[in-house]
């Protein structure tokens, strides 16, 4: 059986202000940037849906199969399939993908871990999934159990890194008890664990989570930081599932997702049946005056929460709304609990207590926690403030576990030597490396030597053709796309962007650099 190598492939990087915008190569970007140089000679599926693309927008199953010396021979689909139009929880079977050619292997359906025969005849599997930093989101799920297969089937597994949309210092939320592992909480990892992919995959690798580690390959990006969120990494966002539609619907999911599992069965709506999932919190019997300043009174960092008001199938709904100012400091695991605090005081109305007495199964809430600690804290009558600081302990230990794994460093990235722009960085640890000679230190790991490549100039792409939805704004648009206004003004002539309408059709433009 060859080695266990994890490699980590890293572009060369240059100093940058933390908090401004950066053009963000992807692990895609980078792994053609360099000639494809892990897949050389290789047969290869890949795990992928619509997000899987790269900063110029292509689609990484195109991308790889025009790549030189690289067989391209199957897809794997998550949940929500390789397309991304199925929806949550619904089974998806084997079938032939008629665009390629190729068999797609469903991982969401009579197997959710690839089996021998799936992985018969491959030397590696690939992975380029975008993720939304929420531990219920099912992808790591997918990962972490295909690693475990290629493991068993002697497949190199490679992962085209990619940012975490809430960013990498964010850790926020409960851990997993084992008693409630499942595959909406399948690592024992925060709710919110701000790591990317890689990063995880290094993690689940190195900890032992799966039987046996797996010859991993991670293709780190280049110009990503730990304090950036997706607004600041230029790149335009692509719905990695019907409900996350936008590049903030991530921190709104991390937000709310909680609540609306626990909330489930009480008339309160978040968002998803208005096109606006996870951006708010409605219900016909809420006063929104008082629910919304029962949630200012907390004074949580970074959010704000405006009185909403709206008529759907004919009924008029109120509440709030959640505007997130600061995505990079806001606290968002605990707005969950704190809603239900401040449903109670504006209302009189005890969601979780409601729920008890409706006979309601928690299991899936308690999956999605990855505790049962939280329902009984809230059976107990505790507090937001009590339940959030119950995971402070376990949050802490999880940085510190954690650190060994990660790639990216916390502020501006180090400083390249003249000459070197551009170089990329090989560093491969053995599984088991020998230990250093007691007469001298063991050597650092050297640059490789890589061709260097440097950022085309940008190319005119067609635009994007986006329907106005409720909530859009020109400035709303222009942030989840990683454009300006302006930009949105000249690709539509004669528009009048200060009265947009619901359905109205819009061209977002677009350059290769984004």
């Amino acid at each position: 059986m060859r080695h266990l190598i994890r490699s980590v492939l890293f572009a060369g990087m240059v100093v940058l202000n933390p908090v401004a915008a950066a053009d963000v190569q992807l692990g895609s970007d980078v792994l053609a940037a360099t000639g494809f140089r892990e897949l050389q000679g290789k047969r290869i599926g890949l795990l992928t849906n619509p997000s899987g693309v790269g900063r110029n927008g292509e689609s990484t199953i195109d991308l790889l199969r025009r790549a030189p010396g690289v067989k391209l021979v199957a897809l794997f689909g998550p949940e929500h399939g390789v397309y991304g139009d199925v929806k949550a929880g619904e089974n998806i079977a084997d079938k032939l993908d008629r665009r390629t050619g190729l068999p797609v292997h469903s991982l969401y359906g009579a197997t959710r871990k690839p089996t021998p025969a799936m992985l018969k005849g491959l030397d590696a599997l690939v992975y380029d999934l975008q993720d939304t930093g929420v531990r219920s989101y099912t992808f790591i799920s997918t990962m972490g159990l295909a690693m475990e297969a290629c493991a068993e089937a002697d497949v190199q597994f490679v992962v085209l890194d990619r940012p975490n949309p809430l960013g990498g210092e964010r850790v926020e939320g409960p851990m997993v008890d084992d008693r409630f592992r499942s595959f909406v909480g399948q690592w024992n990892i925060p709710y919110a664990y701000g790591m990317t992919c890689g990063e995880l995959a290094r993690m689940i690798n190195g900890e032992g989570w799966i039987k046996a580690p797996c010859h991993l390959t991670v293709v780190a990006m280049n110009g990503w930081r730990r304090p950036m969120v997706w607004r600041d990494t230029a790149l335009a966002w692509v719905p990695t599932s019907p409900n996350v539609p936008r590049a903030d619907s991530p921190l709104y999911y991390a937000a709310t997702g909680l609540f609306g599992e626990l909330a489930g069965g009480s008339g309160a709506n978040i968002g998803t049946r208005l096109r606006r999932p996870f951006e708010c919190v409605i219900a016909p019997w809420l006063d929104a005056n008082r629910l919304s300043g029962a949630m200012s009174g907390y004074e949580l960092r970074g959010v704000s929460f405006p009185t909403f008001s709206v008529i759907h199938e004919g009924q008029r709904l109120h509440g709030v709304s959640l505007k997130i100012a600061d995505p990079v400091h806001a606290s968002l695991v605990a707005i969950n609990f704190y809603l239900l605090d401040a449903i109670r005081k504006a209302s009189g109305r005890d969601l979780f207590v409601e729920s008890m007495k409706r006979q309601k199964d928690f299991q899936m809430f308690d999956k999605v926690c990855g505790t049962d600690d939280i329902r009984r804290r809230l059976n107990a009558g505790q507090s937001a403030w009590e339940i959030v600081n119950s995971w402070k302990a376990g949050e802490e230990a999880f940085r510190q576990s954690r650190q060994k794994y990660l790639l990216y460093p916390q502020a501006a990235s180090p400083t390249v030597a003249p000459g070197q722009e551009g170089k990329q960085l090989a560093l491969s640890l053995e599984s088991k490396p020998a230990p250093a000679s007691p007469s001298k230190p063991a050597p650092p790991p050297e640059f490789a030597n890589q061709p260097s490549f440097t950022n085309p100039a940008p190319q005119s792409l067609p635009p994007l053709t986006i329907t106005v939805t409720r909530g859009d704004s020109p400035a709303k648009i222009a942030n989840d796309f990683g454009i300006s206004a302006s930009d949105i003004a000249e690709a539509n002539p004669g528009v009048n962007l200060n009265r947009l309408k619901v359905g109205q059709k819009l061209k977002i433009p677009r350059n290769a650099s984004k």
